[in-house]
């Protein structure tokens, strides 16, 4: 399922808690980017087209639910972008950024010890 960047800052918000009225997403939304309630029920509303959301009523009010669990949006998203750029392939991503200068030497230190915890669970 396709879930474009504005429905994603809509998701992480009901990721984060749920279920939620439209006002009360609207409301978290406030401090980040702006957008109009009119814009946020537009945006749940794709979602829950898209079969991303549920909703259950509540008196006159809608609360709004993701039915698409983070990790298997982020799994999907990463496979999708590892697969149009890298054919499919990590250590080019990995290499990409740091012919680029975008990794830190925390970043650095994180796939040492990530490559060394695969490493120790080879067999």
């Amino acid at each position: 399922m396709r879930i474009s960047e504005a429905e994603a800052v809509v998701m992480e918000i009901l990721w984060e808690a749920h279920p939620l009225a439209a006002e009360d997403v609207v409301a978290r939304l406030a401090g980040r980017n702006g957008w109009a309630e009119a814009t946020v029920k537009t945006l749940l509303n794709r979602l829950l087209n898209k079969g991303a959301i549920s909703a259950m009523k509540e008196g006159r009010r809608y609360l709004y639910a993701p039915r698409v669990q983070r990790d298997a949006w982020l799994l999907e998203e990463s496979s999708s972008l590892l697969e149009r750029l890298f054919d499919g392939r990590v250590a080019p991503l990995v290499a990409h950024f740091s012919q680029h200068r975008r990794l830190s030497r925390d970043d650095v230190a994180e796939l040492r010890r990530l490559l060394e915890e695969l490493d120790d669970d080879q067999p």
